[in-house]
């Protein structure tokens, strides 16, 4: 396989990019490095069938040319932050919607027929059925991130049927690992580093979320690639566990030998758009063979014993 990765240089991206060099496959990293790391790619870098190009996918002219050659992209270039999202409403539909028309349109006119397109487990919004299934209902949409991806979603599956496209679409809780940027744990050490005596907790501690190892992530990915045959594929990919934030800030406090006050700013849900319980079913996923190799405590310590060897990731902007 020759395989397109947008956003290649990012935190999932990444370990899928040395995932699939390691199986054997030609591999094209595309990003922007808005928030992907070229040291994420060091690694890559010194193997022979890896290439680098950087781009925007809204830039349709060079991401054409890129994507020339390849008959398998696997897009993950997207703008990931629900929290503030609120402040920029424009920027996820140009990097999530728009980003992934420009992709489709790049892949229809250079030949290339099959897409693995992550989306999020925030498009079923504040859902009635627990574990939630891909089958669920979608409510009414509670984040502009998750309505960006479910247009996202839409386009794919259009171009499925109206241009025989193949696709596996991917709703992913939130990625723990090596490499991670973004999310909980990153935010509560940097707190924690500022002042080791109290920390702020946004919402009332008690949202439970379900989270999942980026390398049990990435295997599900290539899993159903390999074996899911539908025009249009759609999976779940989360972990059967759950915790609350005041459980795993427990276990991130304790890991650092930590006891600080807690201060709460009270509510159901800690930003616009954060879900109160996030919990899939990933049982379509499991049938395929599928298991996480680690529970949620296991993968927020990684992440945080990653994160404490790599201070520059807690630098803003890094």
């Amino acid at each position: 396989m020759k395989a397109f990765v947008t956003g290649g240089a990012g935190f999932i991206g990444s370990h899928l990019v040395d995932r699939l060099l390691a199986a054997g496959h030609q591999v094209t990293a595309y990003d922007n490095f808005s928030t992907g790391r070229r040291r994420f790619l060091e690694g890559a870098a010194r193997c022979p069938g890896f290439a680098l190009v950087e781009g925007d996918v809204l830039d349709a002219g060079r991401l054409a040319g890129a994507l020339a050659g390849h008959d398998c992209v696997f897009h993950l270039a997207a703008h990931a932050d629900v929290r503030h999202g609120i402040e920029h409403p424009r920027r996820d539909l140009d990097q999530n919607t728009l980003g992934t028309f420009q992709v489709l349109e790049a892949m229809r006119g250079c030949g290339a027929r099959r897409i693995a397109f992550t989306s999020t487990g925030s498009v079923y919004g504040e859902p009635e059925v627990f574990p939630t299934p891909e089958s669920c209902p979608f409510p009414v949409q509670t984040s502009l991130y998750g309505a960006s991806k479910l247009a996202g979603e839409a386009l794919v599956s259009a171009y499925c049927f109206g241009f025989g496209f193949q696709a596996w679409v991917f709703r992913l809780v939130s990625a723990l690992g090596e490499r991670y940027q973004h999310g909980h744990v990153l935010d509560f050490l940097r707190k924690l580093r500022a002042d080791p005596g109290e920390i702020e907790v946004l919402g009332d501690g008690r949202q439970r979320k379900s989270y999942l190892y980026v390398g049990d992530c990435v295997e599900a990915m290539l899993l159903a690639v390999d074996r899911a045959a539908e025009p249009l594929s759609v999976f779940n990919l989360g972990h059967e566990e759950h915790c609350t934030v005041d459980e795993s800030l427990d276990w991130i406090t304790g890991h650092l030998g930590l006891r600080p006050r807690r201060r709460y700013t009270g509510g159901a849900r800690g930003w616009v758009g954060d879900s109160p319980l996030i919990l899939l079913d990933a049982s379509r996923i499991r049938a395929l063979g599928w298991r996480p190799s680690l529970g949620i405590r296991e993968a927020v310590l990684r992440t945080l014993d990653d994160l404490v060897a790599n201070p520059w990731l807690l630098e803003p902007g890094a």
